[in-house]
């Protein structure tokens, strides 16, 4: 077990290593692939009487995620890691039967205490999209120690800025203030470098890509928009997953969005 753990570690290593020397295919390559699920999660708490219908969107209920992962792994998905993805857009690496991303943005800690317990039971693992303003408000959000476990279970860590400032907005001191110095302390609590990238609100603009490149991230994911037909993998698409929808709903949205 040690010894295939230590096998795995360091494929990683070397494909995040060989994954920035090598330039990506053409875009149209990569926009040519069927589509894998990526889903975004934010807050797993119960609703309360003070949430708007709109930020209800957002809220998932815990019952609700229990029942939606279940689903998942009775259905027959496999939840795959960035990397993975990565190697099946540039390279058609092949990828396991019903494949689904699990993403979680903001830094919420019921993210490590609801949803990562209940993804242990299927052998479930995510991208947590970490937003650093956040780090060590309990209790609200999660501690370095959790975010470090949260790694060191095979999670990836992936940055989401430092306060969730609007990219298209950056000017100025904004990338040291929002990309760099928060990717750096990422990287200082997992030891290893951070090559994913979740913009808040899901916004984007063109001229952000080359400047995220720049700073080492090899993909970064949007929401539900289309992706940039010149860098398609700075632009991967996600959906939200609605607070309160059935399982039904939550099934056809997986079917309807990734095609």
């Amino acid at each position: 077990m040690m010894k295939n753990f230590v096998s795995s570690s360091l494929g990683i290593l070397f494909f995040a290593a060989t994954a920035c020397a090598q330039a990506p295919p053409p875009p149209s390559v990569i926009l040519g692939r069927k589509e894998v699920p990526i889903l975004c999660y934010h807050q797993i708490r119960d609703w309360k009487p003070t949430d708007s219908k709109t930020s209800k969107d957002y809220i998932m209920p815990p019952a609700d995620l229990k029942a939606e992962l279940k689903m998942l792994h009775d259905s027959g998905y496999h939840t795959i890691l960035p990397d993975q993805l990565y190697a099946y857009l540039t390279k058609g690496e092949a990828l396991p039967s019903k494949p689904v991303m699990l993403t979680f943005d903001d830094t919420d800690e019921d993210q490590y205490t609801v949803a990562w317990p209940e993804m242990k039971k299927y052998g479930f693992r995510g991208v947590f999209f970490i937003m650093t303003v956040s780090l060590n408000r309990l209790p609200h959000y999660m501690t370095k120690e959790q975010v470090k476990e949260l790694f060191d279970a095979g999670n990836v860590i992936g940055s989401h800025t430092w306060d969730h400032h609007n990219v298209r907005k950056y000017q100025g001191n904004d990338w040291n203030i929002q990309i760099d110095k928060p990717t750096k302390q990422l990287e200082a609590i997992t030891g290893k470098p951070i090559h994913y990238f979740a913009y808040p609100f899901g916004l984007w603009n063109r001229q952000a890509l080359p400047e995220l490149r720049k700073r080492g991230f090899i993909c970064a994911f949007q929401l539900a928009d289309k992706m940039d037909p010149t860098d398609p993998l700075m632009t991967v698409r996600r959906i939200i997953v609605g607070g309160g929808w059935s399982l039904k709903t939550f099934d056809a949205a997986i079917k309807r969005d990734f095609h």
